[in-house]
């Protein structure tokens, strides 16, 4: 009988399935692991953006999450959308109880969608900060989101190496993984635990099938995590599996559409 490892996602969901529970379930089936989910919000939303947003209970999460870990065991969870302050302090509280070890935690932090919408309000932001980073490995914000999360005006590329590194600060032992989407030249950053620190050279794609890069390369990272790749070898191959499924994809809907996740599934290397 073939064992499967188990991987968790706790995001929101994604009507489009281009983003949220939905992709990572495709990303985790496209590297041969079993998925597992709990959502934190429900969205109305399509490939042409975020309509409206409704989170969940705190309560009904966690009860989720008790459940899932007292059923399977799970080698690892990755973290995306959480919505709120009450959100972010419900899976901290289970962070704190669960076996997983920290280093196959990773943290995609959300804090508002492609379109411009706010996805997490500054108190949840700053519980985000203090409360969920010391209980994670690693965290794969874009460069936006680092601005926010070192209180820094603007960012470019000649900054992001002293923000990684402020940031890695808020909690011994962390990862940090800076997205470059959003930089002329898509080059990728890791700042790792033990001070490594290293870029990872990006090419542009020309496609409108950018939705969810984030949470596909997040969900990746935890899939290399768990296969036994180290912090080097598991960005570069969650860089190539982005790009790889942005030049598969096919177009859906009017506006910025999915990626092709299942492009190699099986493939391992």
């Amino acid at each position: 009988m073939t064992v499967r490892q188990v991987a968790l996602t706790i995001a929101g969901f994604d009507p489009s399935s281009g983003a949220g529970i939905t992709a990572d379930l495709k990303v985790f089936a496209a590297h041969e692991l079993y998925g597992v989910s709990a959502i934190t919000a429900l969205t109305v939303q399509s490939t042409q953006g975020v309509r409206r947003v409704e989170a969940v209970s705190g309560l009904l999460l966690r009860e989720t999450l008790d459940c899932l870990a007292e059923d399977v065991d799970l080698a690892g969870i990755k973290i995306g959308m959480l919505g709120s302050a009450e959100m972010v302090g419900a899976v901290a509280g289970f962070l704190r109880e669960a076996e997983v070890p920290r280093e196959r935690v990773v943290l995609d932090p959300v804090l508002r969608s492609s379109s411009g919408r706010e996805l997490l309000e500054a108190s949840g932001a700053q519980i985000l900060r203090e409360e969920l980073l010391p209980l994670v490995g690693w965290v794969t914000p874009n460069i936006d989101e680092l601005a926010v999360l070192t209180s820094s005006h603007r960012m470019n590329a000649e900054q992001v190496p002293v923000a990684a590194g402020r940031l890695a600060g808020l909690s011994p032992g962390l990862n940090v993984v800076v997205t470059g989407g959003h930089l002329d030249r898509p080059d990728d950053f890791l700042r790792t635990a033990d001070g490594l620190e290293q870029w990872f050279a990006g090419e542009r794609v020309e496609t409108t099938a950018t939705h969810g890069t984030g949470c596909a390369f997040s969900s990746a990272l935890l899939c290399r995590l768990i296969l036994g790749n180290g912090p080097v070898e598991a960005v570069s191959a969650a860089k190539t599996y982005v790009v790889e499924a942005m030049r598969a994809a096919y177009p859906i809907g009017k506006g910025r559409g999915p990626l092709h996740h299942l492009y190699k599934a099986g493939n391992r290397d």
